[in-house]
């Protein structure tokens, strides 16, 4: 079979090279492709994928999404015409859900994230299939105009596909000049310009209100900062300005899963790197704007994600979690064990539903 996928967000990053070279094992042909986006293009850089490039991300307003999206699909028309794919799959494009359909090419559609409502909508509706954990109950798809018997579930989450595997490079931490024999944060940015966020944040980023608490309270704090986009680099720069002392300011992409592996607390405001750091075993607060969202309130269940809003309350947490950071390290990985050993192979089930399409 010839499958096209569509790679959109760092995450897919991780998880769509993965299921390409097992597509491609089982002899399928793959055909993958991304769009200008500068976290995506440096990631699939650094991971050695090559994915045909088609438009660009539409940034942080509703009409430049909108105009983006439309260029982005005349532009993939002529290119899926001549690869003449037999499935495609993304999560939740909204370019190739819309073309594939226009074409009478069956969309799988994979999806973990039923807050993203926009995309929700756009895709869900025009795929042959909707792949998602069991954590999600099916009623909160059907909403979206999809079958319930056109919903597969897996019992895992997303981002066990790459960090089951996981081999932490440890010189991740030599490139950013952090001791490892010393407790270190790691902070993720909201994902600000997403659909589902425009007009919910309001005032200072909430991780920069953290940042700017402990660099008071605990100045020796070896902290690490990783943007989004170039307007994070931006703000986060003119924010610290003259105030650094130990924080790094991730300015390039680099291998998030092993820095995850070595940090001692995470603190987050998006979705993926969260889950990440709970099923590493990684003490995590999520301050997450407009949750909890469906898979960090199961996490928050099972233990492995506190939840918090209030930069003044999320500082008083480190502080207390600083105290005996192994113990605590020791529980999250323990907690975390115990659920993984259940989950099985989202790759596994996709490729069936693939090839049952024959």
């Amino acid at each position: 079979m010839r499958v096209v996928i569509d790679i959109l967000t760092p995450k897919q990053c991780m998880f769509f090279p993965k299921l390409s070279e097992k597509l491609e094992k089982r002899g399928h042909e793959v055909l993958m492709l991304t769009r200008t986006y500068r976290e995506v293009n440096s990631l699939l850089k650094l991971k050695g994928v090559d994915a045909k490039v088609i438009g660009r991300h539409g940034g942080g307003r509703l009409r430049d999404k909108l105009e983006a999206s439309v260029e982005r699909m005349g532009e993939m028309i002529p290119i899926i015409e001549e690869f003449k794919p037999d499935v495609a799959i993304s999560f939740s494009s909204p370019e190739l859900a819309r073309v594939s359909f226009g074409l009478g090419i069956p969309h799988i559609c994979i999806n973990d994230s039923p807050h993203a409502e926009a995309t929700a909508r756009l895709t869900i509706p025009l795929s042959e299939r909707l792949l998602t954990p069991k954590m999600i109950p099916k009623e909160v798809w059907v909403r979206y105009g999809i079958q319930p018997d056109r919903i597969i579930q897996y019992y895992a989450l997303d981002p066990w596909v790459w960090l089951k595997d996981l081999k932490p490079d440890e010189s991740i931490l030599a490139s950013l000049n952090l001791d490892r024999s010393k407790p270190l944060l790691t902070f993720r940015m909201e994902e600000s310009f997403a659909a589902y966020l425009l007009g919910r944040i309001r005032g200072e980023s909430p991780i920069i209100s953290i940042i700017d608490r402990l660099l008071k309270e605990r100045p020796e704090l070896q902290m690490v900062v990783i943007p989004r986009y170039r307007e994070h680099i931006s703000t986060l720069r003119e924010a610290f300005r003259g105030k650094l002392g130990n924080l790094k300011i991730c300015e390039s992409i680099i291998d998030g899963p092993s820095l995850l592996y070595y940090t001692t607390i995470f603190i987050g405001a998006g979705g993926t790197m969260s889950i990440e750091a709970a099923l590493l075993g990684v003490p995590a607060i999520s301050c997450y704007p407009a949750g909890p969202f469906l898979i960090e309130s199961f996490l928050m269940n099972e233990g492995l994600i506190i939840r918090e809003t209030s930069p003044e309350r999320v500082v008083r947490l480190i502080l207390k979690m600083l105290e005996d950071p192994a113990s605590l390290r020791n529980r999250q990985t323990e907690r975390a064990r115990r659920l993984t050993e259940r989950f099985e192979d989202p790759l596994e089930v996709i490729v069936g539903v693939v090839e049952g399409l024959k």
